[in-house]
């Protein structure tokens, strides 16, 4: 009978995949910006997101986060304003520079949660960010929470000085399944 066992129980362990291998859910997933500008604050988003998530709460020294998003997708829900961010090099140029991305180099647990200490790259300019996180999970699902700021001159993103702020918030919220 315990033969039995130990073969199920194996057998349940191959089919399952790998703990903490997340998956996100990109079609609802939210990458969300503000910034100030000079009629107020302006709220824009982007999609197409695609992300490697390697995530154990029990093993952080082993957990990774590689993501990257489509900037051809960003939208600002001025279409004039989108085509400026989409099509000029002053801006992100996204024919030139298609994908945003971001990769961990280490992440850890902190009082509120954790943190995921990367790179992140746009227009080919690559700086390391902080992206403080939470993570909600129960059986296979759950979901990533983050906020963190960038100065969008250290990516040459805009004119220097200028009457956009230089400092930008992103909001992300990624549902996984496991």
């Amino acid at each position: 009978m315990k033969l039995k066992q130990l073969l199920t129980a194996a057998a349940i362990i191959l089919i399952l995949p790998g703990a903490g291998d997340w998956k996100a859910d990109a079609a609802n997933a939210k990458v969300n910006f503000t910034v100030e500008g000079p009629f107020g604050t302006v709220h824009g988003n982007f999609t197409g997101l695609e992300a490697t998530i390697h995530f154990d709460e029990k093993n952080l020294s082993g957990s990774s986060i590689t993501a990257s998003i489509d900037a051809k997708t960003v939208s600002s829900g001025v279409s004039l304003r989108n085509s400026d961010l989409r099509n000029k090099e002053i801006w992100l140029n996204t024919d030139k520079y298609p994908r945003i991305s971001f990769k961990s180099r280490k992440i850890e647990k902190t009082d509120k949660g954790y943190q995921a200490d990367g790179e992140l790259t746009i227009k080919e300019t690559t700086k390391p960010v902080t992206i403080p996180f939470s993570f909600e999970g129960k059986d296979a699902t759950g979901v990533f929470k983050g906020q963190f700021k960038i100065k969008r001159e250290d990516f040459h993103v805009g004119k220097t000085g200028g009457s956009v702020a230089n400092e930008i918030t992103i909001d992300l919220l990624v549902p996984v399944k496991n």
